[in-house]
C-alpha cells in the first residue's frame, strides 16, 4: 500500500510518500510546495498552487490512501483561517484524486513517529529518518508529511479492522432540528 502524508501550510506544504508492505516500512519521495512565487497578499493564487502542486504529488506517484494533519488553533485567529484554507485546498486536491483521506492531530503523529506527543521537531525528523532507513534528515516539513504517512500506515489498519466490526450509529447528542438542539 502507497501512502501520502501532507503537512499542509500557506507558504510551505510538507508531502511525504511511502509503501507499507506490512510491517515494513519504504521511502518513495518527500519534498515541499511552495508558495513564494505567488504575491503575499494573492490568497487564490496561493491556494492554486497548492492544489496544483497536491494534484501533481498524487499523479506522479499515485498513492493509495493519504493522510493529513488536522489544524489546530494558533494564538492568531486569522492565522488559523488561512491554514485551515491551504488545507482545505490540499483536502480537496486529495479527494479530486479519489484518495481516501484520513487525518491525525500533530501529537498523535508524534506518538507514533517519536514515542511521546511532545516530541520536537528535531526527534521527529530524526526517528523518521531512522524509521525509513534515510541516509539524511530530511526537512522539517516533509519529516511531518513522512510522519503523517507512517502514523496512517500503524493505525490505518486497525482503524479499518475497527471500522469492519462494529457499526457506526449516528450520533444523539448535539443534533440540531429547527434551530434547536436535542
Amino acid at each position: 500500500m502507497r501512502i501520502l502524508g501532507i503537512d499542509p501550510g500557506l507558504q510551505i506544504t510538507g508531502f511525504g510518500v511511502i509503501e507499507c508492505e506490512g510491517p515494513r516500512l519504504h521511502y518513495v519521495a518527500s519534498g515541499t510546495i511552495k508558495t513564494a512565487g505567488v504575491a503575499t497578499g494573492d490568497l487564490p493564487g496561493r491556494l492554486k498552487v497548492l492544489f496544483d502542486g497536491v494534484q501533481e504529488v498524487c499523479a506522479r506517484y499515485r498513492p493509495d490512501a493519504a493522510s493529513i494533519e488536522i489544524v489546530f488553533v494558533n494564538v492568531n485567529p486569522q492565522s488559523t483561517l488561512l491554514l485551515g484554507q491551504a488545507r482545505g485546498a490540499a483536502i480537496a486536491a486529495l479527494v479530486a484524486a479519489g484518495l481516501p483521506v484520513s487525518e491525525y492531530t500533530p501529537s498523535q503523529m508524534k506518538k507514533a513517529v517519536a514515542g511521546s506527543g511532545q516530541a520536537a521537531k528535531a526527534q521527529v525528523q530524526h526517528m523518521v529518518a531512522r524509521l525509513l532507513q534515510l541516509p539524511g534528515e530530511p526537512g522539517r516539513d516533509a519529516a511531518d508529511a513522512l510522519g503523517l504517512a507512517i502514523c496512517h500506515a500503524h493505525a490505518g489498519a486497525s482503524l479499518a479492522a475497527l471500522a469492519r466490526a462494529t457499526t457506526l450509529a449516528a450520533r444523539s447528542t448535539g443534533r440540531y432540528k429547527r434551530g434547536r438542539s436535542y
